[in-house]
């Protein structure tokens, strides 16, 4: 391989971007699969196991304080490494504590511990992209994002399969939150040994700027509208194919659920990983625009792989084939799209903005599973996965819609203001922001309802369906404003 490539892995942060990465998703799979299965082995009740899994809405509503660390400084180490050591010495107390718990005995506390190192790992997440986007250049973040990602993908597999096998053969349940809690404590390290980052930057002076003036610097640029459908777009492709893949190879292929979770969970985890470190090195030589086409091409058309797979005798080798090739594509993009998150933030309220594209860029993934379950039940999987391929297109047409802007942004000049269509993209925003009000509205309706305190009958489902319709609603307006836009100024 050209030693060129290999620089991924000397650049100054790349130790502490592992580092960080790795504490960054070390706490996810705990509070998630590793704990569900230890209430399982202490027999708890599948309906209180389904309610702890209510836990991780911190990781998808973490824009509503992220305004909070962008306005606010710790008074040590700076903005961004203050709150990294307080949120990391908070998971470390937080994650200790589970193991004096029993589940069993011990369930109110249990909950409590759990909610306290969601929101702490949400809102450590929400502090390292923004240290990742304020100290990186711009010629960094993609090999950046690889490391990154692949200190995350390493947490989730240690935390997740390696903790329930230690947990089971060596060390019992309660033992294995203090092994986990102190493979937390290099986090801290390297949060001290790390660089604030020095760039003078204008930092919100009040809580109200620190939530209002990130939505408006977003939403006054030329082709924000255009990038947002990019957002939400650019994976879409790959979550189709991603959403029912289990299901796929164990109903629809007819392979054992052993070999798919060993092929599909190890394999696909390792080809993950190699496609985010693979897709960092190209980015050293490539563009911000070009990587993500390139690797954007690459999503789509890795979706034959499972197309292929639906249509042919079922054999491991193609199952492995397959799995292999869709994630390496799939770990390319991840890499180029969390570099255009980065660039696309504003360093003085990197934290918010940040947290609100992630937020949007979950959009697809989340809502395409009910989609994408009617899809199957009425076209079967062949159709499925070959309509996969073609919802990849989108994210491809506004990508290249948005070349100028993307190409403006990786050179480090400021985002060009709009000047038409004023009052059109005023009702825009107005839209989105209600219907994302109306969604926010029904999945709190939709905690309380587990709870069992109240019964909200089918206001849910009608706040949920009607949010998002005005949420797209309001995305398409706008993203046809800029389009209009963007042909004025051409034409001009």
């Amino acid at each position: 391989m050209p030693s060129h490539y290999l620089q991924i892995f000397t650049q100054r942060n790349a130790a502490l971007l592992l580092v960080l990465g790795f504490a960054s998703g070390l706490p996810l799979a705990l509070t998630s699969g590793t704990l569900q299965a230890w209430m399982a082995v202490e027999n708890v009740d599948i309906k209180t196991i389904g309610f702890f899994s209510l836990v991780g809405q911190a990781y998808v509503f973490k824009f509503l304080w992220s305004p909070l660390m962008d306005r606010y400084t710790p008074p040590f180490l700076g903005r961004r490494r203050g709150w990294l050591l307080v949120t990391q010495l908070l998971l470390i107390v937080g994650i200790a504590l589970m193991g004096f718990m029993q589940p069993s005995r011990d369930l109110t506390l249990l909950a409590s511990l759990a909610v306290l190192i969601a929101f702490c790992s949400a809102s450590q997440d929400i502090v390292f992209d923004a240290w990742k986007t304020d100290i990186l250049a711009p010629e960094e973040r993609g090999s950046g994002a690889a490391i990154s990602v692949l200190g995350y993908r390493l947490a989730m597999l240690v935390s997740g399969g390696l903790a329930l096998w230690l947990a089971d053969r060596y060390v019992g349940w309660q033992a294995i939150w203090w092994v986990m809690a102190a493979m937390m404590v290099p986090a801290v390290l390297a949060t001290l040994m790390a660089k604030e980052p020095v760039d003078a930057v204008v930092q919100p002076r009040t809580l109200e700027e620190a939530v209002i003036a990130p939505l408006k610097d977003f939403f006054t640029r030329n082709n924000a509208w255009l990038i947002l459908s990019l957002i939400v777009l650019y994976k879409l492709g790959d979550a189709f194919a991603a959403s029912l893949t289990t299901i796929f190879l164990i109903r629809g292929v007819g392979f054992d659920a052993g070999d798919v979770g060993l092929v599909n969970k190890t394999l696909g985890l390792l080809a993950t990983i190699v496609g985010a470190l693979y897709g960092g090195m190209l980015m050293q030589r490539l563009s911000l625009y070009r990587a993500l086409m390139l690797f954007g091409i690459l999503q789509g058309a890795s979706n034959i792989a499972y197309w292929l797979l639906s249509v042919t005798d079922k054999h491991l080798y193609s199952m492995a084939a397959a799995v292999f090739v869709e994630n390496l594509c799939g770990g390319m993009g991840t890499a180029a799209f969390v570099a255009l998150l980065m660039t696309l933030c504003n360093k003085s309220f990197s934290a918010t903005q940040f947290a609100l594209l992630s937020a949007l860029s979950a959009v697809g993934r989340v809502y395409v599973g009910p989609v994408a379950g009617w899809f199957v039940e009425s076209w079967g999987w062949p159709t499925f996965y070959a309509f996969s391929v073609v919802a990849a297109l989108p994210g491809l047409v506004l990508l290249a819609g948005c070349k100028t802007t993307l190409e403006r942004a990786q050179s480090g000049a400021e985002f060009s203001v709009r000047s038409r269509f004023t009052s059109g993209y005023r009702w825009a925003l107005r839209t989105l922001k209600t219907g994302a009000l109306l969604v926010a509205i029904g999945l709190i309706l939709l905690a309380v309802r587990a709870t069992g305190l109240l019964d909200t009958g089918s206001a849910i489902t009608l706040l949920l369906q009607s949010g998002t319709m005005l949420a797209v609603a309001g995305i398409v307006c706008g993203s046809l404003l800029d389009f209009m836009a963007m042909r004025k100024s051409h034409l001009s």
